[in-house]
């Protein structure tokens, strides 16, 4: 019997599985140590694969449309954070600070890849531009986030706007940037350039990219748990409030997915452009944000700043399905002529 897509997926029972071993038997000292290394390597062997996988001819055939790209680019660094920012007085006294900063770092993220190229072929939209503007978001986000998380987020344990002058804080900035260069962007850069000899391998194996990707995010999830329950987040988070974390999560979508369908109308974009700007820039991305929280926050602050994100990727996988099976039962006339056609 088929699951009904409303449920939570196999890797969204993981994570939860995970915060709860975290909360009962939360790592600490060597082992805690020895996690973090882990993790660390897990991460570089995930940036790795997914630069193995890319193809660069997909790259290029996305490339021409400038104007769908700038549009999810806006969507994901610009409207999301002054979304986040101008709804704060409001939504804020719904959660406790501590997890609206959360909800702020959410916001400042890259978009997803995965999720968001699987929900546009679903809908029978632009894929080659898919390809191009998720992947060129994640990319892009390793130098943005930090940015933005140093202009939003100056007061988090860790975050490299919490120095004392504007010259160390520009300096921090620029080791952000350089850190989540070394760990992120240097092991997907050698894993493309390797391309012409692993790739097929690669993409022959893709439950292998799935394991490596989703182990990944367990790991970064229990060591990043462990450390902020050790520190009290249970104690420091109300009912109440996790409730509120739903609401304010999907408010958020909410607005972001309106927000975009009306804008790719108003410009006049196809049925597929319009696809494709509504999954590429509505989305975050869960498999780039742990990496990037636990590169530039202090370990014990990661839990409260990846738990609306953990909220946030269930609720757009769950909206985001229900839209793109409306997308695709829309007439056959309105189909790309490639996706009406028969099949023999």
């Amino acid at each position: 019997m088929a699951r009904s897509r409303f449920l939570p997926d196999n890797f969204t029972l993981a994570l939860i599985a995970v915060v709860a071993l975290a909360s009962v038997l939360p790592a600490s000292g060597q082992v805690a140590r020895g996690f973090e290394y882990a993790t660390t390597a897990a991460v570089a062997l995930l940036f790795f694969l997914h630069g193995a996988k890319l193809s660069r001819q997909a790259i290029v055939a996305g490339l021409s449309h400038w104007r769908l790209h700038l549009l999810v680019i806006a969507s994901t660094f610009v409207l999301f954070p002054l979304i986040g920012w101008a709804l704060r007085p409001v939504l804020e006294p719904l959660v406790t600070p501590e997890l609206y900063q959360g909800v702020i770092f959410l916001c400042v993220l890259p978009a997803t890849v995965q999720s968001a190229i699987a929900f546009t072929a679903l809908a029978r939209g632009n894929m080659p531009a898919a390809i191009c503007s998720a992947s060129g978001s994640t990319l892009l986000g390793i130098v943005i986030t930090p940015m933005l998380v140093g202009l939003l987020l100056p007061g988090v344990p860790g975050a490299q706007a919490g120095a004392a002058t504007a010259g160390s804080a520009g300096h921090d900035t620029l080791a952000s940037i350089g850190r989540i260069t070394l760990q992120l962007f240097v092991p997907f850069l050698a894993g493309h350039l390797l391309r012409p000899w692993i790739g097929g391998f690669v993409q022959r194996r893709a439950a292998v990219l799935k394991f490596v990707d989703q182990g990944s995010i367990l790991l970064v999830v229990y060591t990043a748990f462990s450390a902020a329950v050790i520190e009290g987040l249970w104690h420091d988070i109300p009912l109440h409030a996790l409730a509120g974390l739903v609401f304010v999560c999907a408010v958020i979508l909410a607005i972001a997915l309106v927000a975009t369908t009306w804008i790719s109308r108003r410009v006049g974009f196809s049925k597929e452009d319009e696809i494709t700007v509504v999954f590429c820039g509505s989305k975050k991305s869960l498999a780039s944000g742990v990496p990037m929280a636990k590169v530039l926050f202090a370990s014990h602050a990661v839990g409260a700043l990846v738990l609306p994100l953990m909220v946030f990727h269930q609720m757009q996988l769950m909206v985001c399905a229900v839209i793109a099976q409306h997308y695709a039962r829309r007439p056959a006339a309105d189909l790309p002529q490639e996706a009406a056609a028969p099949r023999g």
